[in-house]
């Protein structure tokens, strides 16, 4: 898909600045429903509009937000007053209707990635910044209580310079929508998918490092596939060497066999000590955070944490503060650069 890079913005219908956010949701699948609830629980928007093609997805929306209109479709959605739009669709359509929506003016919160490639998520942020208008991708991990714990004990100095990260996301599961598994459509496997979260913690927690040098290997049912192959990946490794020294080591996969629904991990090693978010028993949504000094482990969290909706909710709160374009978003770019550099782009 080519990416248009140059935009008249024009007016988007007129919206009162003096009540809750109005939003439009646009694909409402598992993740876009979840996301829709954690809005409604929290008291932050007003659903103005879902649109998605499946009249089944239409009904089990309309118990949860019975007065919301219906869409079809972007061009339908675009005929309502809005704030901002929640994107939840395929990854090839983010880029394209990111930029319709902030040509007109609204915010947009994003579902990982941002877009398949980092030329795409460039022209989504360079479309944002011309706009003035808040876009955030959801980097939901960032949000668990352990993943904070760790972050902070690496910013006050707590384990000493970090020279190594160790990344973990194997998923005995797949995705079960055909278009995940098509690369022209998804950008990408498992890598993509799940190591897009994987290379925002590391670089998040870091300071977004320059990053100097990536190597990866890519793997199709056991099968090494070649850089640039148009199959998509269930199994990838990388190392990516960062300035400054540090070394990070990524591993992620679909349908692996791991004796159980996922292992999740995030570790950083530094001179004096190491920090860790680990998944509690194969779970995809139980988190704890430990310090380790040598043989000794430091509780540092534990579940339960409620933490899914909160990125989304943040850019709710923001938006109804009135909240413009966030320059946080540009930290999107180099984790996508890594993501291309994995797949020999």
């Amino acid at each position: 898909m080519s990416v248009q890079t140059e935009i008249d913005f024009a007016d988007p219908p007129a919206v009162s600045p003096a009540r809750t956010p109005r939003l439009g949701f646009l694909g409402l699948g598992w993740i876009g429903q979840n996301r829709l609830k954690s809005l409604l629980d929290a008291q932050a928007c007003e659903v103005a509009v879902v649109a998605d093609p499946s009249p089944a997805v239409h009904e089990r929306v309309a118990q949860l937000a019975p007065r919301a209109a219906s869409a079809g479709s972007l061009d339908e959605l675009l005929a309502h007053a809005l704030d901002g739009v929640v994107i939840a669709t395929p990854s090839a359509l983010h880029a394209q209707q990111a930029l319709r929506l902030l040509e007109r003016g609204f915010a947009v919160f994003c579902q990982k990635p941002l877009a398949r490639t980092a030329a795409e998520t460039q022209a989504m942020v360079d479309a944002a910044r011309r706009a003035d208008r808040l876009l955030a991708c959801d980097f939901s991990y960032r949000h668990t209580e352990a993943m904070q714990r760790v972050r902070q004990a690496v910013s006050d100095g707590e384990i000493g310079p970090v020279h190594a990260v160790d990344l973990v996301f194997h998923n005995t599961w797949g995705p079960d929508k055909s278009w995940a598994r098509d690369m022209a459509l998804a950008g990408g496997g498992c890598a993509i998918d799940l190591g897009t979260h994987l290379v925002d913690l590391a670089l998040w927690v870091l300071g977004f490092p320059a990053v100097r040098q990536v190597s990866s290997r890519l793997y199709a049912q056991g099968r090494l596939l070649a850089p640039g192959a148009s199959e998509v990946e269930d199994y990838a490794v990388a190392q990516i060497d960062l300035d400054g020294g540090a070394t990070v080591r990524l591993a992620c996969s679909w349908n692996f066999s791991g004796g159980r629904d996922a292992i999740i991990e995030a570790a950083f090693h530094g001179a004096r000590a190491g920090v860790a978010l680990r998944n509690q028993d194969g779970s995809f949504y139980d988190f704890r955070a430990e310090r380790y000094d040598g043989n000794r482990s430091t509780l540092l969290a534990a579940p339960p944490d409620d933490w899914g909706g909160r990125a989304i909710v943040e850019w709710a709160r923001r938006l109804a503060a009135g909240a413009g374009y966030d320059p946080a978003i540009e930290r999107a770019v180099p984790v996508a650069r890594v993501l291309d550099q994995i797949y020999g782009r």
